[in-house]
């Protein structure tokens, strides 16, 4: 197993977990880290609500011990409030601070920050140095995408931009804003970058398999891989990543053993919410729907998942699921 050095933390060279809001939380995190994510960084943090007080950005800063190693990640347009939510985040110890240039969402894209940063690298670096400037030493990453649109790629004079403004890794999805999640990543804006910085370089995009990982890390000599949403539903990505990269078979799991994770996961995010189960299985829903993709009668079953109001449910879907199935099957 090969190990690299990424913003201060050595970490084997498999594959990270991708911050997703609204989905990476603290037992997503955990989960995919027990199945071999190498690192993992929190959900998307505005910058700005953290500095007004917002409850809600502060509870998404919460690092749990067995998350590590985690970064938190930043969002915003106006250096004051990113250095001084820099500050913030000092207070509950991430390993780094990623500053996100690379959503595509209206929300986000719409305050001039995320993606939109790629029209206006001066200001991300004037971003980057007030991260740095308030950091007190912790590493300052930058997420970023390959351009605004395909007509202004600018993802290799973007990277130097931010590396020069003190980047200590920088991550690059291969798509542009306008193509959100959608078509193909370009995984020579990745190479192109890798070779025109001196830091780490990270590569995201369309990563789903063991294999995948392997080519991303062959064709772009790229420093870690990371993985987004080819994790929802399915952590086993990480030990199949893992085992691609040591060389080994990998054994799919069964329909039981999703089942069983399924349900594992749920109890995690009942234990880590502080809502009522009821309120709280309205969270659980979509990531219980996503973990039988590809199986029979699973468009049924993520019907019912939509009605779920406790884990009884849960359970109880679980074992009429089992038992429509051929022996063979299960």
């Amino acid at each position: 197993m090969k190990y690299v050095t990424i913003a201060g933390v050595t970490v084997p060279q498999t594959a990270a977990l991708a911050p997703m809001a609204s989905v990476a939380d603290t037992a997503y995190r955990r989960l995919h880290m027990e199945h071999g994510a190498c690192m993992c960084t929190g959900e998307l943090v505005s910058a700005k609500g953290l500095c007004y007080g917002s409850k809600g950005s502060a509870e998404l800063c919460r690092i749990s011990q067995r998350e590590h190693p985690m970064g938190l990640q930043l969002f915003g347009s106006e250096p004051e409030f990113i250095g001084q939510a820099v500050e913030m985040l000092l207070a509950y110890a991430p390993q780094w601070i990623d500053l996100n240039m690379g959503c595509p969402v209206p929300k986000v894209v719409g305050g001039g920050a995320g993606s939109a940063l790629m029209r206006t690298p001066k200001l991300a670096a004037e971003l980057v140095r007030a991260a740095v400037a308030h950091a007190k030493g912790t590493p300052v990453t930058v997420k970023m995408r390959v351009g605004w649109d395909e007509n202004s790629i600018n993802a290799v004079e973007f990277a130097k931009t931010v590396e020069a403004a003190g980047a200590a890794a920088i991550c690059v999805h291969g798509r542009t804003r306008s193509q959100f999640y959608n078509g193909t990543a370009d995984w020579s804006q990745i190479t192109a970058v890798k070779r025109a910085v001196s830091v780490p370089v990270i590569g995201n995009g369309d990563v789903k398999s063991g294999a995948d990982c392997l080519r991303m890390y062959e064709e772009t000599g790229c420093d870690l891989v990371m993985v987004g949403r080819a994790t929802y539903g399915n952590p086993w990505i990480f030990d199949e990543i893992t085992a691609a990269v040591e060389g080994k078979a990998f054994i799919k799991p069964t329909i039981e053993q999703q089942l069983q994770e399924m349900l594992r996961h749920i109890r995690m995010m009942l234990e880590e919410s502080d809502k009522s189960e009821a309120l709280a299985m309205r969270e659980v829903r979509k990531h219980a729907l996503w973990y039988l993709r590809g199986r029979p009668g699973a468009a049924a079953f993520r019907a019912a998942c939509c009605n779920l109001q406790s884990y009884a449910d849960a359970e109880a879907l679980a074992a009429r699921y089992l038992e429509g199935l051929p022996p063979a099957e299960a």
